[in-house]
């Protein structure tokens, strides 16, 4: 019978392959080989220290049903510090920093939490805003001791260890960890994770893409370093912010790569566009690379394109599809896209995110925005008709935390079970593989007809100008005009007001040509980057995007 407490994972990692190296991070500059040093820990070394941890906590009263915020870098101490919160019981409160201060604080008022563990200058914060934070009696500092910062530190926290480590008893369905959703539409919420939901995607994820145990994984997604050591696979830390993918250096990546001969990495989309354009225009190529994972938005067929060319013949480049609230649910891989799918997505049939995992089921029920209390009150519809993804499955999460109020929108109650509604809307195929058409709250809906995302976007990328694209709704809820942004490639951005304009007429001709009866008739060029989610940089805040158009059409003559 397998141990409920998802740490024993580590545990048993650590009897297994208690040698080999099991964290890798940057520590310095390139030596004169071009190779840099890195600070690395094995299995058993990692075990102990998760151990150290454990005890130190468990000292200071940290244990079973108390909630830990971890503000913590994603580094080797936020590993340890994840399994040695979950040994004691406790319940993790993980979340995106640079989500703003105003929904970081909102969010972690909301989860009341009972201590921090957290580096120096989220605990000034943290102190600052302290009334918000009633409970938060264990305080644990990731750094120096120095000012208001509370004791102990992580050092000393290891240092206190005693012998007596009791791990409490844990079931498979208790709290494991609170985990953010990124609030692309709309506030983040609060979704509660067992130590069930974490045995059953390391289970789903290792069975279906046959990860073995001794791999290395340049790990670009914190939750993917996680699941890593409970997998026996090697994390690379990549030298990058993990908040920003969009911004990593791809030679630093291709460099780490080489060096530790890495043969998997998960990584956003943004990120293999980084990585992808500079092997592009480099001609370079990544010879150890067999196995890369991209999730967090759609991942255009151009950029699974450039992956491949760079990528030896028998590698393989997957993109799993799911969301914080239930993954994985699907997958489908670089070649059925490159080969099937990609010339249908840009005729505009959607985005093929594949077929769903062992375990997963899911329909296809007509829109609808308010609650379904009941699975009889759901329209089913039939194999090619868009409506709203639904689904269920162990790894599927049961309950939001936080702004309780949306479990009513997203549950659907089926006897004993429940089905989650994905808020995404698409179709089924006559292969039982999902067809992405956008969010559920980002449909367009004029007078004759209702527009999705995904489909109307993809035309537009398939301008060689366009990096991507954006259909968002302007002016007041009674026009509702339909408008298309597009972000040029940089490279590809006219210099000049008059420059956009035209280029933007050649994207509303070239859109015209594939979809004239859709009666959109404006297409603006974004001034930038468009706005993306802190989590991936790869899911677009069109909230953000409406009132931009509604100002940039009022202003134009």
């Amino acid at each position: 019978m397998a141990v409920a407490n998802v740490s024993a994972r580590l545990t048993e990692v650590a009897r297994r392959q208690g040698a080999q190296t099991a964290i890798a991070q940057v520590a310095g500059r390139a030596r004169g080989s071009g190779e840099r040093p890195y600070t690395t820990i094995d299995f058993s070394s990692l075990e102990n220290r998760v151990a150290s941890i454990a005890s130190g906590l468990q000292q200071m009263g940290v244990g079973p049903g108390h909630r830990m915020v971890l503000l913590v870098r994603f580094n080797q101490d936020f590993i340890a510090l994840v399994f040695a919160l979950l040994r004691v019981g406790a319940t993790l409160v993980l979340i995106d920093p640079g989500m703003g201060r105003r929904h970081l604080l909102g969010c972690l008022q909301a989860v009341n939490p009972d201590g921090f563990v957290a580096i120096p200058a989220a605990h000034a914060v943290r102190w600052w805003f302290r009334d918000r934070f009633p409970d938060a009696r264990f305080l644990v500092t990731a750094g120096p001791k120095y000012g208001i910062f509370p004791s102990p530190t992580l050092t000393q926290l290891e240092r206190s260890r005693s012998s007596d480590l009791r791990t409490p008893a844990t079931s498979f369905n208790d709290p494991a960890a609170i985990i953010f959703t990124t609030g692309s539409t709309g506030p983040p919420k609060g979704v509660l994770y067992t130590h069930q939901t974490f045995h059953q995607q390391i289970d789903q994820i290792q069975q279906h893409y046959g990860i073995q145990p001794g791999g290395r994984d340049l790990s670009a997604f914190p939750l993917f370093g996680l699941f890593n050591a409970m997998m026996g696979t090697t994390t690379i830390l990549p030298d990058m912010d993990p908040t920003r993918p969009a911004d990593a250096d791809p030679v630093k990546l291709l460099d780490a790569i080489d060096q530790w001969e890495i043969n998997q990495s998960f990584g956003s989309p943004a990120l293999w566009t980084r990585v992808g354009r500079h092997c592009q225009k480099a001609g370079r190529k990544i010879a150890t690379l067999q196995r890369v994972l991209s999730a967090g938005a759609p991942v255009a067929p151009h950029i699974l394109q450039m992956m491949r060319d760079a990528m030896s013949p028998s590698a393989t480049m997957h993109t799993p599809y799911g969301a914080t609230e239930a993954l994985p649910i699907a997958s489908i891989e670089s070649r059925e896209v490159l080969e099937e799918t990609a010339e249908r997505t840009r005729e505009g049939a959607g985005t093929c995110v594949g077929r769903r995992f062992d375990k997963v089921d899911w329909r296809v029920i007509a829109i609808e925005d308010g609650p379904i209390p009941q699975i009889e009150q759901c329209q089913f519809l039939p194999t090619g008709q868009i409506g709203e993804l639904i689904v269920r499955a162990p790894q599927v999460t049961r309950t939001y935390v936080t702004r309780t109020d949306q479990n009513a929108l997203h549950k659907i109650a089926d006897g004993d079970t429940f089905w989650h509604r994905m808020g995404d809307v698409g179709y089924l195929d006559d292969q039982d593989r999902f067809w992405f058409c956008g969010r559920k709250s980002h449909r367009v809906q004029t007078a004759d007809r209702t527009l999705f995302t995904e489909p109307c976007e993809a035309i537009l990328a398939t301008h060689p100008t366009v990096h991507r694209a954006a259909l968002v709704q302007a002016g007041d809820p009674a026009r509702k005009l339909p408008v298309l942004i597009a972000e040029p490639w940089p490279d590809q951005m006219p210099a000049s007001a008059a420059g956009r304009h035209q280029l933007a007429q050649q994207l509303l001709a070239h859109y015209q040509s594939a979809r004239p009866e859709d009666s959109i008739d404006r297409v603006l060029i974004y001034p930038g980057r468009l706005p993306t989610d802190i989590r991936h940089n790869a899911k677009i805040f069109r909230e953000q995007l409406g009132p931009w158009a509604a100002k940039i059409l009022r202003e134009s003559p």
